[in-house]
């Protein structure tokens, strides 16, 4: 274990005064309870650090975009903050490898959950945080996501309901939906197609189209439609 505590602090140039935070950080909440000890898990660093994060990020776009309004302003930190984001820096930095996990999320690829990596992540700003100040923070929380910052800040082109959906549901349930082909028929030249899309919360939602993409999406956006009140959308 030591030689992964003196990993991490290497790989993110910082150096912890109370080492213990660094181990809480990285300790899911699977191993905690399989350990007995379920209050020593990352999970208050994880709140603290995505609060920490938050706050980090929004200052960062409010001084680099000075003309964008509101709206683009929330875009550009939303896109930063995501959980397919905060996974991808979590990797870059060995957080998959370096986590304590219990034995049933081991086996089951807790290693590669893109939601356990972006919670461990928030819980190293958390862990960092505490121990050298919001300064040490938001260096950190610059220095690793400073390079997907966009040069500047512009509406981005509409996306498809699909990618729309996959990205809302990620950041409400931390999850992706499933397509699943119900049924096709008609003749070969002409088949209409049926799909459902199953969202992590156990809704469903099917439609209809002249190819599997055309219902995919139809399907999707039906499910956007129901979604998007919880959203804030």
């Amino acid at each position: 274990m030591d030689e992964i505590l003196t990993t991490v602090q290497e790989d993110i140039h910082y150096h912890f005064r109370q080492v213990k935070l660094l181990e809480l950080a990285l300790a899911h909440s699977s191993w905690a309870n399989e350990r007995g000890c379920p209050n020593e898990s990352n999970e208050r660093l994880e709140f603290l650090g995505d609060a920490v994060l938050e706050l980090c990020v929004s200052q960062e776009v409010y001084e680099r975009y000075p003309d964008a309004d509101e709206g683009l302003l929330t875009k550009v930190r939303s896109k930063l903050v995501k959980t397919g984001t905060l996974a991808e820096v979590a990797r870059t930095l060995g957080l998959d490898r370096s986590l304590c996990l219990g034995r049933g999320e081991e086996t089951q690829g807790g290693r590669g959950r893109e939601s356990l990596l972006a919670d461990s992540l928030e819980a190293l700003f958390g862990a960092v945080f505490l121990d050298g100040g919001f300064a040490a923070a938001r260096e950190l929380v610059l220095r690793l996501l400073g390079p997907r910052f966009p040069d500047t800040a512009s509406s981005p082109p509409a996306k498809d309901h699909k990618s729309r959906l996959q990205e809302l549901t990620q950041d409400l349930f931390r999850e992706r939906p499933q397509y699943v082909l119900a049924e096709s028929s008609g003749p070969e030249h002409s088949k209409v197609f049926a799909v459902a899309v199953l969202l992590p919360d156990g809704q469903s939602f099917r439609a209809e189209g002249g190819s599997l993409k055309k219902a995919e999406q139809s399907a999707a956006a039906l499910a956007l439609a129901a979604l998007r009140p919880r959203s804030g959308a």
